[in-house]
């Protein structure tokens, strides 16, 4: 169990280090004219986004991602700790994985879906998982995710996924 432990955390940390190296180059990009350099826009600059996974190492790859790009992240284990996040942080958006012990990700989406809007009850939420076949994503999207993306995920999409939804959900 150790050595799973051991490869999926060297799995995250090479992700992270690509998403590094992808922000580097984008970042070589911006050049201004008299050769200073610009920053890239952040897609996802002070958005406050709730991140719900119960895998140490999911989770911490998912923030780390939203981080880089600008996000403001809270991140729990459970869906327990997700509502009691919702309610108290009135995050922008909410990125959930299905499996989970308790309560699985389904069960998250009908019960934040079933509160009023001033409580969170309308946040764009992306279900990101394993089970990611048609019927899942159906599942899903009946289950109220606006949205279904199957892991691993490459970090640029996720941030481009996430930026989307709220750009849509806000022209509503």
């Amino acid at each position: 169990m150790p050595e799973i432990q051991y490869e999926r955390s060297k799995i995250v940390n090479n992700m992270v280090a690509e998403k590094k190296q992808q922000i580097q180059l984008q970042n070589s990009d911006f050049l201004k004219l008299n050769g200073d350099v610009m920053e890239p826009p952040l897609l996802l600059a002070g958005l406050n986004v709730l991140v719900v996974d119960d895998d140490d190492d999911s989770r911490f790859y998912v923030t780390t991602v939203l981080e880089g790009d600008g996000a403001n992240v809270v991140a729990v284990a459970s869906a327990a700790a997700a509502l009691e996040a919702l309610t108290k942080l009135q995050p922008e958006v909410l990125v959930c994985d299905i499996a989970m012990p308790d309560e699985d990700g389904y069960t998250l989406i009908r019960k934040v879906r079933s509160l009023k809007p001033d409580q969170g009850g309308r946040i764009p939420a992306v279900a990101l998982t394993a089970y990611a076949d048609s019927e899942d994503r159906v599942r899903a999207i009946e289950a109220g995710f606006q949205t279904h993306v199957g892991k691993p995920v490459d970090p640029t999409e996720l941030v481009e996924i996430i930026s989307n939804l709220v750009a849509a959900c806000q022209s509503y």
